[in-house]
C-alpha cells in the first residue's frame, strides 16, 4: 500500500502524507529501510506521540464500536467477534457516510489485499 502511495506521489510530482500511529508494523526494520526511498519519491510518514489516543481517530471509532455496536452481546468464540467488529465498522461507515474497506495483511510477503 505504501509502496502504491509512493510511486502515486512520484508520478503526479506531489509529495503525500502519511500520519500513522506507532504500532511495531509501521516502525519494523523492513518499512524503515523503505522510508528514504519513499521521500524521495515524495512520501513522507509522520508519527503521532506515543500513548496519545486523542489524536488517533481511529481510537474514537473503536470507542463508538465497543459502545454503540457490540455492547451487551455474547460471542462463541473469535471469529464470532471477528465478524461483528467487520459489521460494526460497516454499520458506522453507513451511519456516518464513510467509505469502508477491508484490507488483509499477508505478514509473509509483507503485501496488503483489499477485499470486496
Amino acid at each position: 500500500m505504501m509502496e502504491q502511495e509512493a510511486q502515486q506521489a512520484a508520478q503526479i510530482g506531489r509529495p503525500r502524507v502519511i500520519v500513522q500511529d506507532n504500532g511495531p508494523i509501521h516502525r519494523c526494520q523492513e518499512v524503515q529501510q523503505l522510508w528514504s526511498k519513499w521521500e524521495n519519491q515524495g512520501l513522507y510518514i509522520f508519527f503521532l506521540p506515543k500513548y496519545c489516543s486523542e489524536m488517533n481517530p481511529i481510537e474514537l471509532e473503536w470507542q463508538h464500536i465497543k459502545k454503540d455496536e457490540l455492547a451487551g452481546q455474547m460471542f462463541e468464540d473469535e471469529l464470532d467477534i471477528a465478524y461483528a467488529v467487520i459489521q460494526g465498522v460497516e454499520v458506522r461507515g453507513e451511519r456516518g457516510n464513510y467509505r469502508t474497506q477491508r484490507v488483509k495483511f499477508n505478514s509473509n510477503t509483507g503485501t496488503y489485499c483489499f477485499v470486496t
